[in-house]
């Protein structure tokens, strides 16, 4: 008797808690976006026939229970020190971990995302480029987990097959190759992106391969706020931070930016960001459709432009000392067939310059 009332107390307060839990579900305002995984959350999928016959409200519905469940950053946090902890699984939310670092691992190859990213770059050329007398470079960037693709016991893309294909699909540009300059360390630890300290290196092959000079002589700044960068919310786990590092100069802290997109002026530096949502939007204010860099003390007359993802944005401030203007262009954001509206493309230096994770997900680039 005492084992039967056990059990119907356990399944009384099962259901009190089960009630309870949909109740503050129902009553709870829903999340918009989740600040540690930088993405918006599922909202109430809208209710008709239509939706409930062809399935798509139950899977809208599925998603929006996962995302707006109760203390579910909570539970995300537990889960993760879990697999870590206990079962020692180095591998999560498509993560892996080799030591300090966060890597996503990028498999497969995606060749027809190859082959619309080459489709982009020909319509650029041959409606801006190939009557422009410009000096046409390309320069593919190393995601992290290219350095481990030889030491790894997880899938990994055949970097060699991508960078090839590529740049035999793209004759018309130099290829300038900078994958021996890096290195794993060279990354942020939860972040995809480059440091900029790292980048001097960077920055001479490829000065030197469009017959540009640069200046060597910065001093390295280190900013005070911690760095956790968009893999530490996704995998959800505790880990110390990184801290931003910065190069400065008297003619780096003369240049003179214009945003285009909020027609404004930005700093090279936008310390306001380093508290933000993130903090890797400290290089020229983030992700930008056009920004101009203008060189007030340039000893040189050309001009450059860059075809770019993130990963140009602590980059092009070192090319600066090159060239009288630089201008950032990404068309992620500003569709090329509009470009013509704000470049005049005319005796430029032009730098294809991406990484190979956009490449290999170019369905972003218009």
């Amino acid at each position: 008797m005492k084992s039967q009332y056990k059990h119907l107390i356990q399944v009384v307060l099962f259901g009190v808690l089960l009630f309870a839990m949909s109740i503050f579900c129902l009553l709870k305002p829903a999340d918009i976006v989740s600040l540690s995984e930088r993405r918006p959350l599922e909202q109430m999928p809208l209710c008709t026939i239509d939706t409930i016959k062809d399935g798509t409200f139950m899977k809208k519905f599925d998603r929006y229970g996962a995302d707006q469940f109760p203390f579910r950053e909570s539970f995300r946090k537990l889960h993760a020190a879990t697999v870590t902890n206990i079962f020692q699984q180095r591998d999560m939310e498509g993560l892996y971990q080799d030591g300090a670092q966060l890597i996503a691992m990028e498999y497969p190859l995606n060749q027809k995302s190859l082959n619309h990213a080459t489709k982009v770059f020909q319509t650029i050329y041959d409606k801006y480029l190939q009557e422009s007398d410009c000096n046409l470079y390309l320069s593919i960037i190393p995601d992290k987990s290219y350095f481990l693709q030889k030491r790894s016991r997880y899938l990994t893309l055949n970097y060699d097959e991508l960078i090839h294909n590529i740049v035999q699909a793209n004759p018309q540009f130099q290829y300038i190759d900078i994958t021996s300059l890096l290195q794993l360390d060279d990354y942020y630890t939860t972040d995809p992106h480059w440091k900029q300290e790292a980048l001097l290196p960077v920055a001479q092959k490829i000065a030197e391969e469009m017959n540009s000079t640069l200046s060597t002589n910065y001093k390295e700044n280190l900013s005070k706020e911690p760095f956790w960068g968009t893999y530490a919310g996704q995998a959800a786990k505790s880990l110390p931070p990184d801290h931003i590092r910065y190069l400065t100069n008297a003619e780096l802290e003369s240049l003179e930016i214009f945003d285009h997109q909020n027609n404004c002026k930005i700093p090279v530096y936008n310390h306001n960001k380093l508290s933000g949502r993130d903090p890797y939007e400290f290089f020229l204010s983030g992700p930008l459709s056009l920004i101009t860099i203008e060189n007030p003390n340039a000893e040189s007359s050309k001009e450059l432009i860059v075809f770019r993802d993130s990963f140009a944005s602590p980059l092009a401030p070192l090319l600066a000392s090159g060239y009288k203007k630089i201008t950032l262009v990404d068309i992620r954001y500003l569709p090329s067939p509009s470009l013509q509206k704000y470049i005049q493309f005319q005796n430029q230096d032009v730098l294809f310059l991406y990484s190979t994770s956009v490449l290999n997900h170019s369905k972003t680039l218009k």
